[in-house]
This record gives structure tokens, sequence and C-alpha cells, in this order.
């Protein structure tokens, strides 16, 4: 990124005005109540997708605790995320039965269809690549999920077909 770009764009460090009201609305919601940290992140998560690095730095400094405290829980419980998901969330199920029925080569293809590796979102913010453990469909293995849809017995040459009718 060059110098120029860097002023151009709005840096990474900053919170918008509507994530701070909101922070501010939920951290006023729980003050004071016993575990809130957790209770915090979670509708941080909810109500804004995601729980980014200038929004831990607040959380914390608002409710008096270390920010490694906060980045602690962010990354130890494997829901939170620190960066906004695309539009469509595409889970190859790594579970024993797909994993032995071909679920590593689906990951290989959705990266190469994709153009992101497990966890990145595409630039266009349509598509976020995630792995998860077994969905419950292991009769359909291998199972990609893309939202809430389940996708079974999915072959790599059938993945760019799967993923047209998402937007």
């Amino acid at each position: 990124m060059t110098l120029a770009t860097e002023r151009a764009t709005p840096t990474i460090l900053e919170l918008s005005s509507e994530e701070k009201v909101e922070l501010d609305r939920i951290l006023e919601e729980n003050r004071g109540r016993p575990g809130a940290t957790m209770v915090v992140l979670t509708l941080t998560q909810e109500r804004l997708g995601y729980v980014s690095p200038p929004m831990q730095r607040y959380i914390a400094d608002s409710m008096g605790i270390p920010l490694s405290h906060i980045y602690g829980v962010l990354t130890f419980y494997s829901f939170f995320r620190m960066a906004p998901i695309g539009r469509h969330k595409v889970s190859i199920c790594l579970g024993t039965a797909c994993y032995v029925r071909g679920g590593p080569s689906l990951v290989e293809k959705l990266q190469q269809v994709l153009g992101v590796e497990v966890g990145e979102t595409t630039e266009d913010n349509r598509f976020t690549l995630e792995t998860c453990r077994c969905v419950g469909a292991c009769s359909q293995a291998p199972v990609v999920m893309i939202d809430d849809d389940v996708v079974g017995r999915v072959q790599p040459q059938d993945v760019a077909k799967a993923l047209r009718k998402y937007e």
C-alpha cells in the first residue's frame, strides 16, 4: 500500500460513529453485570457482525480490563470473528465421514474457485470460506454448507455450479 493509498482510505484503527453508538448501548446495558465480557462480545458480534481491533480496544478501555483479556476470549472461542464476513458463508465439513469421502479435495477446489484461503473473504465480499466439523449429514458426505443450506454428495466439479445461485 502506498502512502497516497493509506491517506485515501479510512484507517482500520478507528470506530465509525455508528459502531461507537452501538457499543455504548451494549456496554450500558451490561454495566456491572457479572461475566459481562462474554455477553458484551457476543452482543457486539450479533449487532455489528464482528469484533474488530478498534472495537476490542474500545470495549477493554470502557470496561477497565486489559485488551489482552478481550483478545484471549475472542481467540479462544471459535465462533467469534474479528473481521467482517461475506454475504454468504461457505463451510466445508471435515468431520470423519466427509473427510474420508473427499472433504480435503473440496477445500482445495473451493480455494481455487473463490481465490481465497480458509478463513478469508472474497474481494467482492460475496463469500467467506470456512471449514467445520460434523454437521450431522454424514449420509450425504461430503457436505458443504452455504449459509444454512446443506449441499450433499458434492464433488469438486460441482463446486462452481453450487455457488452460482448465491448472488
